[in-house]
């Protein structure tokens, strides 16, 4: 049993097709069939059902890939261990982000981030913040970009930057003519996100709501909510980047009596080796957004400040 073969074995229990395994290991298929065959034999069992349709790992393999996972990345450690001696900032930076950010903050620090770190890749991933905090942990991640303090002591976090919520509402909206919107206001035909999004558990407290909200949508993601407050079926709070896009849609945004806000964070394993790498990017999001920081902290500001950014956001 050695490295190879157990990175053949997560690869055909991920593709469940031993050519798309083979395709992404860089190896021929024939060469991957045999060395899963002897892997076979030194175990001395079937790791695969096979038929003309599908690969499916059978019940012990399924036990077996978890710990097939950790001896890979724990391999994996070492060698980004012994990597970051010589340059924690070269090298690739696997970075997940939210769906609700990702679309309104990529396009303004994927340029800086390039400039002042020429030598790091930064591979982004979109998911929900449970999702992404199960591939941080699992070693499939390096780094992510949340809304939320996850919970346990196994990951680290840095606050980058504060986002306002805003008030979108349909143009003809009785509370359009408002300079101020009061988040309680909102609550009678607020729309959010289905499960699993941050931002809809962030909208509902907002608006004192808790428990199981009436209706029936439930978008999946925040272009689909703008556009349906757009077309008039109700109001939203949107975050203070998805501003300019918002207002492209021809929706009125409005500043928040409260001034509702969400904490964007970037979140790492406290034993990831290259904290250097992740520092880093940090201090350079930080950096880019720290004007639109300083203007959130100010009533109408933020509202400007937030159209702005996603003028910048469409044309960077």
């Amino acid at each position: 049993m050695n490295l190879r073969d157990l990175r053949y074995l997560l690869a055909v229990a991920e593709h469940r097709h031993f050519g798309k395994a083979a395709e992404s290991c860089r190896v021929s298929q024939p060469t991957l069939s045999v060395q899963l065959r002897k892997l076979e034999e030194e175990l001395g069992i079937v790791l695969f059902e096979r038929n003309s349709k599908q690969v499916v790992p059978t019940p012990i393999c399924e036990l077996l890939l978890s710990h097939a996972r950790v001896a890979v990345a724990e391999i994996d450690a070492m060698a980004a261990l012994a990597r970051s001696a010589m340059d924690p900032l070269r090298g690739t930076l696997r970075l997940g982000i939210i769906p609700t950010l990702g679309p309104y903050l990529l396009p303004l620090v994927l340029a800086p981030l390039q400039e002042a770190l020429p030598d790091l890749e930064i591979e982004p991933w979109e998911d929900v913040t449970a999702t992404l905090l199960e591939r941080l942990r699992g070693h499939e991640l390096d780094a992510a970009l949340i809304a939320t303090e996850p919970d346990g002591t196994d990951l680290v976090t840095r606050p980058l930057f504060t986002e306002p919520f805003l008030a979108a509402l349909p143009p003809d909206h009785p509370l359009a003519a408002q300079k101020r919107i009061g988040e309680d206001d909102l609550a009678p035909d607020v729309l959010v996100l289905a499960d699993g999004h941050c931002l809809r558990d962030q909208a509902l407290a907002a608006c004192g709501l808790a428990g199981p909200l009436g209706g029936s949508l439930r978008a999946a993601s925040l272009a689909t909510l703008i556009n349906m407050v757009a077309a008039g079926y109700g109001t939203t709070l949107i975050p203070g980047l998805a501003a300019g896009a918002a207002q492209d849609s021809g929706i009125v945004l409005r500043p928040l009596r409260q001034k509702a806000s969400r904490t964007v964070r970037i979140a790492w394993r406290a034993a990831f080796p290259r904290r250097a790498a992740v520092e880093a990017v940090a201090r350079v999001i930080a950096e880019r957004l720290a004007p639109y920081a300083a203007a959130a902290e100010r009533d109408d500001a933020a509202l400007d400040r937030a159209r702005g950014q996603g003028h910048l956001a469409r044309h960077a």
